[in-house]
């Protein structure tokens, strides 16, 4: 049972990225998942939630109206387009599991998550 984020990499103040989170061993689809960022020596940041009931999504406050989490209705990948990046957006990306709704327990309460992927890193220059 394993998570795979990819998609990170370098990239000019201003410019995109999309970030993908697959699943082996199990059904994505099953779950809710979320995208978390860290920053090495900060705590972990909960950045979008997509529920596995209805799809509805969740954004943080940092990044809402820039970043927008979706699901692909065949195999249940999970993208985070990321547009209009900035220096801050920098960090380790990583997606997890939860068998819950996003709205349940609030969106990013890393207790409900279950399973981590490895992280990606994006790197935003100025």
């Amino acid at each position: 049972v394993q998570l795979q984020a990819s998609g990170g990499g370098l990239v000019q103040a201003g410019g995109s990225l999309r970030l993908s989170c697959e699943a082996s061993g199990f059904t994505v689809r099953s779950y809710s998942i979320g995208w978390f960022r860290q920053v090495l020596g900060k705590e972990r940041e909960g950045v979008a939630c997509i529920s596995n009931s209805d799809g509805s999504t969740f954004e943080g406050d940092s990044v809402k109206g820039r970043f927008t989490i979706s699901r692909d209705r065949g195999q249940g990948t999970v993208y985070l387009q990321m547009n209009n990046l900035q220096p801050e957006d920098t960090a380790v990306y990583y997606c997890a599991t939860a068998p819950y709704h996003c709205s349940a327990y609030g969106p990013f309460s890393r207790w409900k998550y279950r399973t981590w992927g490895q992280g990606t890193q994006v790197t935003v220059s100025s």
